[in-house]
């Protein structure tokens, strides 16, 4: 694989940068390989919009409703060639504006046709249910203009719902792998009518151990278009691209390292006894925080402690109900719970903007635990810092973590209440008067 060429992330440099993802005029056409070399996103293309990409009219003008009347990096190089039909890899990381880059040239080339009982025309697969949500969020409206419907199938929600809405008839359906497996094996569903398909964070189903799962959903679709996007093309992932896809064209904005210029990244070196008040202070800060924590136990206790204090804090785990869980992530997105704790697995799904602070209470177990983790912040060129709590036991592990994972983190020795943790985090004195838990959902 060649290097990548990156590309901005911020939307407003990302406009000024266009590229238009075809070949100068005499490049050389590349051999079919596995995969084309990377194609890179700094090609000048100045103020170019989706209308000029090529997309269907009642879409550009959704869009333009929406107040997105120009595409950022990743859509205005990937789009057309997924309209002319080719294979897409996109190495991206969230925030970049992958879902619409794989999304609208979906939804144009459903257009027109339509959908018979039980069996989409189009795919999109995704590792965690509320990473579903928030794809059908943003692409059910669009599709709704072309006369399209999005329908999710996710596990935790109600089976004879999903049921329901596959009988009527979906065009793109927005799947986790086990629940779509599952409608497969009741025959509740078909993959026979697909003819075009996205992966989208790849990597995170490979991290979780879907790719099995997935290889045998690729294997009941039609040998159709399709696009994969995910944070790294390695490993798992690449297996998958040499045995579904055909010639794919590759392009990125990510390198895979937290390279983010907007990201700040610290180590606070803390006494084992004073953990518990540094995260209270930290706490108590302006702004949505996110804390990570190794387990659900974990995760449960921590907010029970946070909120003891004053701080209204939610708890996001796989053991909770999908409901819950989407009250939980909701309230955070709507600031009503500015505090948000989570284990790694839970919070792949969690892509809301204007998070300034993520804090590793437990520092991640790999590199790509940490990058993970670290990409809940920064984004789409917003400002962001990335903490980890470090004893002195860990310290040799986590500097070599970090290291690997391409960070440049500044060590500081801090204690609660000290002006160093208030200047690296925002902490104030948490005010002491216990809030209630948020309410069960219903």
């Amino acid at each position: 694989m060649s290097a990548p060429h990156t590309a901005p992330q911020s939307p407003s440099s990302q406009r000024r940068r266009r590229s238009g993802g075809r070949r100068p005029a005499g490049a050389p056409v590349a051999a079919p390989v596995q995969h084309e070399p990377e194609r890179p996103l700094d090609v000048a293309r100045e103020n170019v919009t989706f209308a000029e990409l090529g997309l269907p009219a009642p879409l550009v003008a959704a869009l333009v409703a929406q107040g997105k009347p120009a595409p950022f990096a990743i859509q205005t190089v990937t789009i057309p060639d997924s309209l002319a039909g080719r294979d897409v890899l996109g190495r991206a990381q969230t925030g970049s504006g992958k879902t619409l880059a794989f999304g609208l040239p979906m939804l144009a080339k459903l257009a027109g046709g339509t959908s018979t009982p039980k069996n989409p025309r189009g795919l999109v697969l995704v590792p965690t249910r509320e990473l579903a949500s928030q794809v059908t969020d943003e692409l059910a409206p669009l599709a709704a203009s072309l006369g399209l419907s999005v329908g999710t199938v996710v596990g935790g929600v109600s089976m004879g719902r999903q049921i329901e809405q596959l009988a009527r008839g979906i065009d793109l359906l927005v799947a986790t792998p086990g629940r779509l497996a599952d409608h497969l094996q009741q025959r509740t569903a078909g993959l026979g009518d697909v003819i075009i398909t996205a992966l989208d964070e790849a990597d995170h189903m490979a991290d979780m151990g879907f790719l099995p799962q997935v290889t045998k959903l690729l294997d009941k679709t039609p040998k159709g278009q399709r696009l994969l996007f995910s944070a790294t093309l390695d490993g798992e992932v690449d297996k998958i691209v040499k045995r579904y896809m055909t010639n794919p064209v590759m392009f990125s904005t990510a390198p895979p390292s937290a390279s983010v210029t907007t990201m700040e990244h610290h180590l606070l070196l803390i006494d084992p006894d004073d953990k518990k008040n540094i995260v209270a202070h930290v706490a108590a800060r302006e702004g949505r925080t996110i804390m990570f924590v190794r387990t659900k136990h974990g995760v449960d206790r921590l907010a029970k402690q946070l909120r003891a204090t004053g701080a209204m804090t939610g708890a996001l785990h796989g053991g909770k109900a999908q409901n819950n869980r989407t009250r939980t992530l909701d309230a955070f997105k709507d600031g009503t719970t500015p505090v948000l704790v989570a284990t790694d697995v839970a919070a792949r799904g969690i892509h809301v903007d204007d998070v300034s602070l993520v804090v590793h209470v437990d520092p991640p177990a790999d590199p790509k635990d940490y990058l993970h983790r670290a990409g809940r912040t920064a984004r789409a060129g917003d400002q962001g810092i990335v903490v980890t709590l470090v004893t002195h036991p860990e310290r040799r592990d986590v500097e070599t973590m970090t290291r690997k994972a391409g960070v440049k983190a500044i060590s500081t020795s801090v204690r609660a209440g000290d002006t160093e943790l208030a200047r690296i985090t925002g902490a104030r004195t948490p005010s002491g008067t216990p809030v209630m838990a948020p309410a069960p959902a219903q």
